[in-house]
């Protein structure tokens, strides 16, 4: 999976330079219950959202949209709610939009809630990236969720963490951090925060350009830093401030005085800011030279055995796995389960 000369795996680049475009975009939660006709407009806005990024300001090889365009977020929703709104991929959500990647020749990637027959009650948050053939070209799982953010809740949408010994059985240790190798770099993509051991990993197993996502909210320094850290290209998109109405969840003016909204940006090899948008809906564009970035560039220089001793005595706050036997119904019961298995003597 790493090379030991400092070298990655790439495929030929389709041009010297690659124009990536951030469209950042409200969110715009669907009904839990009914979630058919919510899906189907939020569908379309995102295709709209997709041609009118095309048409104006340069063409983009690559357009990246938010941790959730297609369902939006709900507080409230259970278990039961969220295998409604949840898609299969592909799916017909999804090859509309790898249609609309093969009209305008270019890559999409965006997040969505998903759901797999193989995986039964299962709920997860992936990325998924389409391509100008008009297919699936990777489907990335969120590799673990942040615990302790909500008081006395916990998202309980399936990580790969959260089943991990299943996981690499089923599809091997490769694929629990992957590289799309692809004719505009190789992509990483993941909605997970505040973990710069993921996202140097990546590094390691030469990711280029790592796409980074939210919704409601998230550290820009985070995002930023993950190019400074590791010399390479980032994304970030965050939703927009929403449209009145839209955002029954939440108070549209904490956060129009706070930076849980928007700032979405593009960030170079140095964390310097190539593109970056305000609070409200907008796309914003950066035009990179990928063939000199990838002449020079080379994997992190990490001092591992001076590391390594620690690591190997640290134990996580809770052991992987906790979804193989038992799946949370609600926020509450995912608080609960977590607590009860915390190794810490505070759980949060």
């Amino acid at each position: 999976m790493v090379r030991t000369d400092g070298t990655y795996e790439t495929v030929p680049l389709r041009s010297d330079s690659i124009a990536i475009g951030i469209v950042q975009t409200r969110a715009t939660g669907v009904d839990g219950d009914a979630p058919a006709a919510g899906l189907r407009a939020n569908l379309d806005y995102l295709l709209g959202c997709i041609d009118k990024a095309q048409q104006f300001g340069g063409r983009c090889d690559l357009l990246c949209f938010h941790e959730f365009p297609l369902q939006g977020y709900r507080l409230g929703w259970n278990r039961r709610q969220y295998l409604n709104v949840a898609i299969e991929v592909p799916g017909p959500e999804v090859l509309e939009i790898a249609a609309r990647a093969k009209r305008w020749n270019c890559y999409v990637a965006f997040g969505c809630h998903g759901r797999d027959p193989s995986w039964p009650e299962h709920v997860f948050n992936w990325q998924v990236l389409v391509g100008p053939q008009g297919q699936v070209v990777d489907v990335h799982w969120k590799q673990r969720n942040v615990r302790g953010m909500f008081p006395g809740a916990e998202n309980f949408t399936t990580t790969i963490y959260d089943v991990l010994p299943q996981y690499v059985e089923r599809y091997g240790w490769d694929r629990v951090i992957p590289v799309a190798r692809t004719d505009i770099g190789n992509i990483a993509m993941s909605s997970v925060q505040f973990e710069p051991e993921l996202f140097r990993c990546m590094a390691l197993k030469g990711a280029e350009i790592i796409c980074r996502t939210a919704t409601g909210g998230c550290e820009w320094e985070d995002m930023r830093l993950t190019s400074y850290h590791n010399s390479l290209y980032t994304t970030l998109v965050n939703n927009s401030l929403n449209t009145a109405g839209s955002s029954p969840d939440f108070f549209e003016e904490s956060a129009a005085r706070n930076d849980w909204v928007g700032r979405s940006a593009i960030f170079g090899p140095r964390g310097e800011v190539l593109a970056e948008a305000d609070k409200f809906e907008t796309r914003r564009r950066a035009v990179i030279d990928l063939r000199s970035f990838r002449a020079r560039h080379r994997l992190p220089d990490v001092h591992l055995a001076l590391y390594r001793h620690v690591f190997d005595q640290y134990r996580e706050r809770y052991d992987a796995g906790l979804y193989s036997s038992a799946l949370p119904q609600d926020k509450l019961e995912a608080f609960k389960h977590f607590q009860q298995h915390s190794r810490w003597t505070h759980y949060w």
